[in-house]
Order: structure tokens, then C-alpha cells, then sequence
């Protein structure tokens, strides 16, 4: 299964300044399979070392001293370690914080030698007081479940990933190529992105199974909650957890999870869901200016789903997905936007910690609201997804104006088009959406 992230992996394995790699992500998001893939495709050999498997390997970091760490190693596996050859995996790294810490002796001591460490719960361990973070000694990456176009190669489409690649051919596509690109873009809505989700339905295109992975992934994580936090409450990681996928695409109230339950219990959980990924804020912001993280209000916000074939598993939506026309009005829009705000998570950098903002003006009588602010060059761009209500061009209509945008975008099923300011994009081409400005 290809993945765009493999890129920069050969990128980082070339690189004249090697930094030991940590790849951060939510669970099963395919992060242990790419390394492993990356080792053996492009390394004489993988060595990878899982502490939570193996707990004795825990043994070998009683020292931070990289040589001696990789005799205790070599001592233990057998196998030869070459620098320039060699990657070495620390897997579930985070069962081992002294593994994470000595990552600032391999830079410094031995920094020939490519070392990548991961793990389920590794966001946990980076925020503990506990660990030793070596910063500015290590290079993060962080990784999301299959985007659209990654998905597309999965299902053998490369040809026609690689087609609308190019602007022109988006801007120019025929009704029959886009008629099949909307019927992948809800087959991509039913299945999502989790990797063991799409390779079930490349290997028996059997929906039903597909469904039953992606109730055990949920549960998976439901499971974990006991581990985020020796202090938290299950019971509320599990009413924001279910809540959140329930009000996608709408500002998140703490009341309107259980009014009876003190906000800040609330809080602590959407933080400790957001931190295991399974979660992202969306914060609003006020469109000012650049940076848009300067503008944030952190009081209002909105919540994404980690993927949204999982957000049709926990509302039940599957049936309204197959059988609604219009994709933008599924479930009163919020699969339309899970989706918009899991391409633009996807295709952000993969070096820097993914954000995600809206804007909104709550005033009496005269409520406005923009799904997605982006930038791109130095514009802020606002992103409506076309839903079929008329208060969303209002909207749309109204930042153009009180911002003076040079450029907006709409994003629907329809084909794209380009009157003046707003630049009308159909789902799949999300990906390339900066290409569409700039043509």
C-alpha cells in the first residue's frame, strides 16, 4: 500500500544531516507497516526493536552511551548493525522513555547511524514530565490515516490520481471521469482511510467485513482510554468520544454533551482524546492576519473526527451515505466536512503539527460562519463545503467582503468552475486545490 510519506522518508535517509526520526500519529494508521516497509525496501537490514513485545530490550538503554547501546543490541539479535545501512526501529517507544531520551546521543555520537522510533501511545509519553524530551536533536513526522488520493492508489487507480494532479485537467474533466471520481469520493466516505479497512476491501471489496474493522479499530481505542491517563475518567473520555462524532461540523459545547457534568472534566478529555489523535480541534479564529494561530479563541471550537469511515461506524450513517445524491447534505452536511478537514489535515506538511481553523461572527440576528480558514503564499483562504443552504454563500459572501479576500473557495460535487473571487473545487480535488489558485 503506497503512502506519501514514504517520500519524505527517503528524503530524510538521504540526507547529509541525519536526525533519529519520530513518526507521531494516531493508533493504526499504518505507521509500524510503512517503517518496516522502508527498512527492508531501502536498507540492507531492519533491526526493530518492540519494547512492549519484548520488555527485556528495556535493559539495554541502563546507559545513554549510543555504542554501548548498539553491542547490547547486536548482542541480543544477532544481527549486524551498519551505519548507512542499518535502520534501527524502536517500536512502541514510548514503554521505554529512556529510549526516547537517548535519542540525543545517537545524534550527536553516532549520527551515521538511522535510528526512526514510533509507538500507539507515544503522544503521551512526549507530554509527560517524566521523559526527557531531547529537542532540537530529533525530527518529528507525523502521518494520518490514507488521504483520497492515497486511497485511489490503493484501489489501483493510479493513473487517474496522477490525472488530476494536473489543474487543467480538473478544470477541463470530462462528465464521465467525474461522474467516477464523486462515486469513489463516497466509496472513500463508506470505507475511509484506516489502513486495515482498505486493504480488507482491496482484498474481498466485502463491505460487511469492512464495517466489522472498523467496530474493532473503535473499540480499540474505546479500550485504550483506561491508558491515557492514571487520573481520568473513562466514563467521560467515552461521552466526549461518542459526542464529538455526533457533532462534527458544529461548534462543540461541553453542555450539550451532559449539562449535569462540570465543563472542566469535559475539557481534560477532549485534550487527552485530541492528544491520542483520535481527535482535532478546529479553532476558531478571527481572519485577521497571519499567523492564523495568533488570532485563535481557544473557548470556541469544533471537533474532527480522526477518519470518516469510523464516523459513519459510530453514527450509523452507512445506508444514508449509499442512498443520498447529493454528498454535502450527508448527515446535515458533517460527512462532507469530516472529509474537507481530513484532506487539508492530510496534504499540510508532514514535518509541522497539523492545525485546523473556521471562523465564525456570533452576533444577535446576524450569525456567520466559514468551515475551514487556510493560507496559502500570504492569503488566508476561506473554504466553504457546499451544503445547499443559502446562508453558507451568505457567509462566504460576507468574510470576502469584511476581509477583502483576493481568493475563496467552495467546495461541492459539482464540477470546477472559476467566477472572480470564489473558486468552485469538486471533492477530489482538494488535494491540489493551491494548483486551481494559481492557474
Amino acid at each position: 500500500m503506497k503512502r506519501d510519506i514514504y517520500k519524505e522518508l527517503i528524503d530524510w535517509r538521504r540526507a547529509d544531516s541525519i536526525k533519529p526520526l519520530l513518526i507521531r500519529g494516531a493508533r493504526q494508521v499504518g505507521k509500524t507497516f510503512i517503517i518496516q516497509k522502508f527498512g527492508e525496501s531501502d536498507f540492507s537490514n531492519c533491526i526493530t526493536i518492540n519494547f512492549e513485545r519484548n520488555p527485556e530490550y528495556k535493559d539495554v538503554f541502563t546507559t545513554f552511551d549510543p555504542v554501548e547501546i548498539v553491542e547490547r543490541i547486536i548482542l541480543l539479535t544477532a544481527k549486524k548493525i551498519v551505519k548507512g545501512k542499518t535502520l534501527l526501529f524502536f517500536d512502541e517507544i514510548q514503554e521505554c522513555p529512556k529510549a526516547i531520551t537517548s535519542l540525543r546521543y545517537f545524534y550527536e555520537e553516532m549520527p551515521d547511524l538511522h535510528v526512526i522510533g514510533a509507538g500507539s501511545l507515544l503522544e503521551f509519553a512526549l507530554r509527560s514530565g517524566d521523559i526527557k524530551v531531547p529537542v532540537g536533536r530529533i525530527q518529528y513526522i507525523y502521518m494520518h490515516p490514507l488521504s483520497f488520493n492515497e486511497f485511489l492508489d490503493a484501489l489501483g487507480e493510479s493513473a487517474l490520481k496522477n490525472h488530476i494532479s494536473l489543474s487543467q485537467n480538473i478544470a477541463d474533466i470530462t462528465d464521465s471521469l467525474h461522474n467516477k471520481l464523486i462515486d469513489l469520493v463516497r466509496k472513500y466516505y463508506l470505507i475511509g482511510g484506516m489502513p486495515a479497512v482498505v486493504k480488507e476491501y482491496i482484498s474481498t471489496r466485502d463491505i460487511i467485513k469492512c464495517q466489522r474493522i472498523q467496530r474493532s479499530i473503535i473499540d480499540t481505542y474505546t479500550d485504550d482510554f483506561g491508558k491515557y491517563s492514571k487520573d481520568s475518567n473513562i466514563k467521560y473520555l467515552q461521552m466526549v468520544f461518542y459526542a464529538a462524532a455526533s457533532m462534527v461540523g458544529k461548534k462543540f459545547v461541553y453542555s450539550h454533551v451532559d449539562n449535569s457534568i462540570k465543563s472542566r472534566y469535559l475539557k481534560e478529555a477532549v485534550e487527552l482524546l485530541e492528544t491520542a489523535g483520535v481527535l482535532t480541534r478546529i479553532r476558531r479564529t478571527n481572519g485577521d492576519g497571519l499567523p492564523l494561530e495568533a488570532n485563535v479563541k481557544d473557548n470556541f471550537f469544533k471537533l474532527l473526527f480522526l477518519d470518516v469511515g469510523l464516523l459513519h461506524s459510530v453514527n450509523g450513517i452507512y445506508n444514508e451515505t449509499i442512498r443520498t445524491e447529493n454528498l454535502a447534505s450527508i448527515f446535515n452536511g458533517a460527512v462532507a466536512e469530516q472529509f474537507v478537514g481530513q484532506e487539508l489535515l492530510a496534504n499540510q506538511d508532514f514535518y509541522k503539527k497539523p492545525t485546523l481553523f473556521y471562523w465564525a461572527r456570533e452576533a444577535k440576528n446576524s450569525n456567520a460562519e466559514i468551515d475551514y480558514l487556510t493560507s496559502y503564499k500570504s492569503d488566508i483562504i476561506p473554504i466553504e463545503v457546499k451544503s445547499g443552504k443559502s446562508e453558507k454563500m451568505i457567509s462566504l459572501k460576507m468574510f470576502i467582503n469584511k476581509y477583502k479576500s483576493k481568493i475563496a473557495l467552495q467546495v461541492s460535487q459539482s464540477k470546477s468552475s472559476n467566477k472572480a473571487i470564489v473558486v468552485s473545487i469538486p471533492f477530489y480535488g482538494i488535494a491540489n486545490f493551491t494548483k486551481l489558485i494559481d492557474n
